[in-house]
Order: structure tokens, then sequence, then C-alpha cells
């Protein structure tokens, strides 16, 4: 149970949050489970936001990686958002992998992220903890409420036990129907160090195109669809391609103006790729490694001026 206690932490304030219930609805932040909108904090206002990401079945066994990030946002101005994030982390594996290559000849072997290289692939592996910081920056060049096309661009650093990672993104977004329905996407490029295998200094970088649809069908209520494509480096600066992979599901979303939550699921479709130093991370047409079936996202935020 122990290992369970950040998380045991971030469902009291899940529970606060939506106890906070009323009020008329209010166009917010958090349309999407994973795509970045342009509807940023106004200058001088501060807002909460609590994300929760499960990834949730490989190949075989037991796999569950959750994924907090407790997150602080603050409008520079009304075009300009910077934000820093606390990381926390629970993986429990078990037998998760059943591609002979990883398992070194065994029919199935405990192994993704975040499993240490040296850790016994017979044996089942959790373990819970701060993964590290991350700070954010995100400009918006034209604003979509009053442009035909919002564009963007993000940068976020991150430090972390398991990780140190470099992203950025250009975000783009058109509303239309007097925002009822809004169109959204991301091209995701990162640079990463992985800690936790071989010498603990290991490259890796990802390409990744994020679209999706929002529809407001009813006061307070929006719900759509997004998918992620996604390309996975062995080296720096997107070079040796060793996976790829498709993730499309729904979302779900209920905003007030003192509050909003999201929900969404991503699954991974057959057809998945690996390449190179990363084809012992395939098995049943999909992508293992840090991926899985599916990818479950609960968010919430709360406006604090």
């Amino acid at each position: 149970m122990s290992h369970l206690a950040p998380f045991q932490k971030g469902v009291v304030l899940i529970g606060a949050a939506i106890a906070l219930i009323s009020q008329p609805a209010i166009a917010g932040d958090g349309l999407f489970g994973w795509i970045y909108t342009l509807d940023l904090q106004p200058k001088g206002k501060w807002e909460f936001e609590q994300r929760l990401q499960l990834n949730k079945q490989q190949a075989a066994g037991t796999y569950d990686s959750w994924f907090s990030r407790s997150e602080i946002e603050y409008g520079l101005t009304n075009d300009l958002q910077v934000a820093g994030y606390l990381n926390s982390y629970y993986v429990n594996a078990n037998q998760n992998y059943t591609n002979q290559d990883a398992c070194e000849g065994s029919p199935s072997c405990t192994g993704g992220y975040p499993v240490p290289s040296s850790h016994d692939p017979a044996t089942a592996y959790r373990k819970s903890g701060i993964e590290g910081g991350s700070l954010e920056a995100i400009y918006r060049f034209t604003n979509p409420v009053t442009s035909p096309v919002g564009v963007g661009v993000y940068i976020e650093p991150t430090i972390g036990k398991n990780k140190n990672e470099l992203a950025a993104r250009l975000l783009l977004q058109s509303n239309f129907l007097d925002d009822q329905l809004v169109l959204a996407g991301n091209v995701v490029a990162a640079n990463a160090r992985l800690k936790f295998i071989e010498n603990g200094n290991v490259p890796e970088s990802m390409l990744d195109f994020l679209v999706g649809a929002s529809y407001r069908f009813a006061p307070k209520w929006r719900a759509g669809v997004e998918a992620r494509f996604h390309n996975d480096y062995s080296e720096l600066n997107l070079r040796n391609q060793i996976q790829r992979a498709t993730f499309v599901g729904p979302n779900l979303q209920y905003a007030t103006k003192d509050w909003w939550a999201t929900l969404a699921w991503r699954y991974q479709l057959k057809g998945g790729n690996c390449m190179g130093d990363g084809e012992a991370e395939c098995s049943d047409a999909r992508v293992w490694d840090s991926h899985s079936l599916n990818e479950f996202m609960f968010k919430f935020g709360i406006p604090l001026n």
C-alpha cells in the first residue's frame, strides 16, 4: 500500500474538486485528453490543473503505469502562458512481454517503461515515487476566436528520475459555429535521455501528430474524438526510427465557471511497426516499450482568481 500513497493523495484532491459543483457553463481549457489548445489563461490569471493518466495492458500479464501531473498555470500576458508541473508515477508490471527476443528466449517476461534493465525479468516490478518537475511556456501568435486559424508554440523542459526531456509543439486550432465546434492539432517533437536502462544515459526522440475535434452538444457538455500518430527514434533529433503506432479514442468534458473536468481514452490500433533496434518491443502488430493497448486520461482544472 505504501506504493500507492502519492495516488491516494491525488484521489483526495480529485474528490475535493468534483465536490465543487454548480455554476453556469464557460468555455475552458482541457477540451481534449492529450491535445493542447490555444485557450490560454488571461493576463494575471492563475489556474490549478491536475492530470492523471493510466497506460494499461500490454501483450500479456499485467501492465498498469500511472502518471500524475499537478500543474499551476499563469497568464503573463493574454498571449503568453507559463506553468510548472510536479510529476509522480506508479507502475505495476508482471510478465507483460511475450516477444522472445525481448525476453531472452523465455515465452514471457517483465519489462516496459520504467522497469530498469537490471530488474529480474522473471519477477513482478512495482514502484512509485516523485518523478520530477517540468516547466512550460505557450505563446499564441493568432487567436482562434478572432482568426480563422489559431497558431501557437509550446516548449517544455523536464527533469526526472527516469528521464530528462525537452519537448516542443506547434499548436493549431480553428473554431466554428460560434465556438460550438473546435478542431485542433499538435505537432510534437521531443529529445530525451533515459535513466532507467543500461548506463542511465540512453538517447531517444519522438515525433507525434495529434488531431482532434470537440463539439458542444449541450450546455456545459462537450464530446469529441482524438488521434495520435506516434513515431519513436533511437537517437536524438529524429534519427533512426524504430517504432510507429496509431491511437484513437473519444473524449468528454464538463465545464462550469468554477471548474472543468475531462475524460479521454485512446486505443492502440493494430498495424504498429517496430524496426531495427526496436523490433523486440513489438508483438501482436502493436508497439509496447512505454506504450500500452489502452491509455486513459482524467483532467480537471480550477481557476484560482
